[in-house]
């Protein structure tokens, strides 16, 4: 494409928001000339490591507890095409088709960076991969997240040599059926680089990306959420003046404070109980800053990590010339499975509490706001079950939070003695996130059914635009309807991230 921002693997500085941006083929992913040359340099030097009879472990000796095994020079390569059969153990459903994307590309920002003795052939069948639209099929499930990522790192690589599975132009094909049509042959890997492509974190990064992205969409539309059942409920807004906060100045507080300060800004509805008998609201309400603040500062702390690992190298043994080769650690996925563990308990501290203001807004302790969210109950049920689905998905979070990288499993007959799971901790977290989504939109239905009440009297501006916006999707009702279809609306609007949108229009207008 004419024009398009180009990243350069192993030289330049890659984000979360880059990362994504290459997977979807926003911005195109080379290798520049310096970093080829390293690469090349590199793999020189296992290769002369090879014939050399020194023994260094992955390139002339065995795996795992087999380390002490010589392997011949003649044998070095079939040592590392078996160890990709051998470790392709993964079971369970593929991933989704983009994270299996950003493993290729946060596999090649690391091995680019001329450290871990691969070819540069090797490194242009990946990116043919990737740029093709052949994405390797990988299962979720069965890594410890300790000697890397080393079962679905296999299925990512199996490609390579021709065998596997890719996804490719909306159907599941053969490997084999992908290079004849492309009358191209597997790649033949030289020594180490089996070791090079199955070592490291790049499943549990590639989750981390889209944890740190979906959850960055749910603290923002969470903010603006609370602000609507806040107008809607008729809430106090002295719970977040600045001068308050700053006395307990933790920045992430500060800005979810100020965010709502600014979102309730010029509102009819808060001016009209201004003066009300009212001393103060119960805790979802009050402790917004508090509550989202802690989640927005876990959030922050996976973000700073995880851009830590993204620009890492994290296979073993690590490559620096002839005479050094260190065999360590890098591999082990600790610095990332406890951020995403605590990422997964800030996530669902959001649902559960939006779920309690989900329960706030049914009570009818609000002036004009009827019990249930509806006029004529007894014969209508009004939102009541609502919010049964909202409690569901709140109780199982909890289950899921379970810290992950609370367990260890010795495996490799005691080498790998302790490990991360920080493969499991990101898939969890993800699937809270999911849930939350859902929680948020169900909070989003019934403040948008409690503002209406309040009519003519409208919120803040930024606050009015996002009612509308709901409203031009969703009808207000005053007998009961079918509600999932209503519900599965106000959902896509948080996952899309339309709320925020509707927002940052309306704000840009004023």
């Amino acid at each position: 494409m004419s024009g398009q921002q180009i990243f350069n693997y192993g030289t330049d500085h890659l984000t979360a928001e880059l990362a994504l941006a290459i997977s979807r083929g926003e911005i195109k992913g080379v290798i520049s000339e310096s970093a080829r040359q390293k690469v090349i340099e590199s793999s020189a030097v296992v290769e002369r490591i090879a014939v050399s009879g020194k023994a260094v472990y992955g390139i002339n000796t065995g795996f795992g507890p087999l380390c002490t095994e010589m392997i011949s020079a003649a044998d070095t390569r079939k040592l590392q095409e078996n160890i990709l059969k051998s470790h392709a153990v993964g079971v369970g459903e593929p991933i989704d088709l983009e994270i299996s994307k950003l493993m290729l590309v946060l596999k090649l920002q690391a091995l680019a960076q001329g450290y871990s003795g691969i070819r540069i052939e090797t490194l242009d069948r990946m990116i043919w991969f990737l740029e093709t639209g052949a994405i390797p099929v990988v299962p979720k499930q069965g890594s410890v997240g300790a000697s890397g990522d080393l079962a679905p790192l296999s299925h990512l690589f199996l490609p390579l040599i021709g065998l596997g599975k890719v996804h490719y132009q909306g159907e599941m094909i053969s490997t084999t059926a992908l290079l004849k049509k492309y009358n191209m042959q597997p790649l033949h890997l030289g020594p180490k680089e089996g070791l090079a492509l199955i070592n490291g974190t790049q499943f549990i990064a590639a989750h981390a990306v889209k944890v740190v992205q979906r959850l960055e969409n749910l603290l923002a539309s969470a903010d603006i959420i609370a602000a609507l059942m806040i107008e809607g409920l008729q809430g106090s807004e002295k719970p977040f003046e600045a001068q308050l906060h700053e006395l307990r100045p933790y920045p992430a507080n500060i800005e979810v404070a100020g965010q709502v300060r600014k979102l309730l800004q010029g509102s009819e509805i808060m001016k009209s109980h201004a003066n009300c008998a009212k001393v103060q609201d119960p805790y979802s309400l009050r402790c917004i800053p508090q509550v989202h603040g802690a989640s927005r500062t876990a959030w922050l702390h996976l973000k700073e990590a995880l851009e830590i690992e993204l620009n890492a190298v994290t296979d073993n043994p690590v490559i620096f010339n002839d005479d050094l080769t260190i065999s360590g650690g890098n591999f082990h996925g600790q610095p990332l499975a406890l951020p995403l563990d605590y990422a997964c308990l800030a996530a669902s501290e959001i649902g559960n509490i939006s779920d309690r203001r989900i329960y706030l807004s049914l009570e009818g302790n609000t002036p004009g706001v009827p019990k249930l969210l509806m006029k004529e109950t007894g014969l209508n049920s009004g939102f009541m079950i609502v919010q049964y689905t909202s409690a569901a998905l709140a109780s199982e979070n909890k289950g899921l939070c379970f810290p992950a990288s609370a367990d260890s499993i010795p495996t490799s007959l005691g080498q790998e003695d302790h490990v991360s799971m920080g493969s499991i901790g990101a898939r969890k977290a993800l699937q809270v996130i999911e849930n939350v989504e859902k929680i948020l939109g169900i909070e989003l239905f019934c403040a948008a059914q409690a503002i209406d009440y309040h009519y003519p009297l409208k919120p803040g501006k930024i606050l009015t635009a996002v009612h509308a916006f709901v409203r031009s999707e969703i009808d207000h009702f005053e007998e009961d309807q079918i509600m999932y279809d209503r519900m599965e609306n106000a959902i896509q609007m948080v996952k899309q991230g339309k709320i925020i949108a509707a927002a940052t229009q309306a704000e840009q207008g004023l």
